[in-house]
């Protein structure tokens, strides 16, 4: 391999953090191999050398080890994961969701108008898909005793990688939490248990040191409503669809 082909090679290796170890490594060993065999009375220094050339890929691979075992995503650089095609498709699948969930909530008469598309697309691709290795980070817990109600927008967001549970009441969403870990709890307000039941669910999970953050998605939006969510340890507490979505997506992807 002549100069110009072990460049290009080269080149292909740096596009990864996988790539740019195999070349330190490669590297590292061809300088070492040249001191050997140019170096001039090397009698006094070639222990150390020799040590150097049997430890350090045992080094190497021990730290391999460590970085598969606890960041294995980080191995990859951003064109091992590029799929347009399936980014595409995931894309147009949440959009078309969100716009039937909002079509929906507005009665379902008529199409939605050329902004409210544009507002949906342009959220959507602002949007960073959920890929947290730990299972709980990608999973929501949704309360609701009509869960038929909220199909389109489950949709939306299961199309940006999360994944629903369900649960018809407060006793059963208590019940499930005792077992599981998620990522956010999102709740409607009235159920037949009651008016005010998602309260009652979110008072008595904080009441328990639970603090799974929490999203009301009810019939209300009036500020009032907001602030007391808020004051009892909700997130947020919206009728909208768009924001429902923020507001899930902002804590899977960020933490907020």
């Amino acid at each position: 391999m002549n100069i110009k082909e072990f460049a290009n090679s080269a080149q292909g290796f740096t596009k990864s953090p996988l790539g740019i170890i195999a070349l330190f490594i490669v590297l590292v060993y061809g300088f070492a191999s040249i001191v050997v065999g140019f170096g001039q009375d090397l009698s006094n220094h070639i222990a150390p050398l020799i040590y150097f050339m049997v430890l350090f890929p045992v080094l190497v691979f021990l730290g391999f080890l460590w970085l598969v075992a606890k960041h294995h995503r980080k191995l990859y650089g951003p064109s091992d994961f590029k799929d347009e095609e399936n980014f595409l498709k995931t894309q147009l699948s949440s959009a078309t969701s969100l716009a039937a969930a909002i079509a929906k909530q507005s009665g379902g008469e008529g199409e939605l108008g050329e902004s409210q598309l544009n507002e949906i697309v342009e959220l959507v691709s602002q949007t960073k898909k959920a890929t947290s290795s730990e299972t709980w980070k990608n999973r929501v817990l949704w309360v609701d005793d009509r869960p038929e109600n909220n199909v389109h927008e489950q949709h939306a967001l299961e199309a940006q990688g999360l994944k629903f549970e369900r649960a018809l009441s407060t006793n059963e969403a208590l019940e499930v939490l005792e077992r599981k870990k998620f990522a956010v709890i999102i709740s409607d307000m009235g159920r037949k248990e009651g008016p005010r039941e998602g309260y009652v669910l979110l008072d008595k999970l904080r009441e328990t040191n639970n603090n799974t953050p929490f999203v009301i998605y009810a019939g209300s939006n009036l500020p009032e409503h907001r602030q007391v969510a808020r004051e009892k340890g909700a997130i947020g507490s919206t009728n909208k669809v768009q924001e429902l979505y923020e507001l899930v997506m902002g804590v899977v992807t960020n933490g907020t």
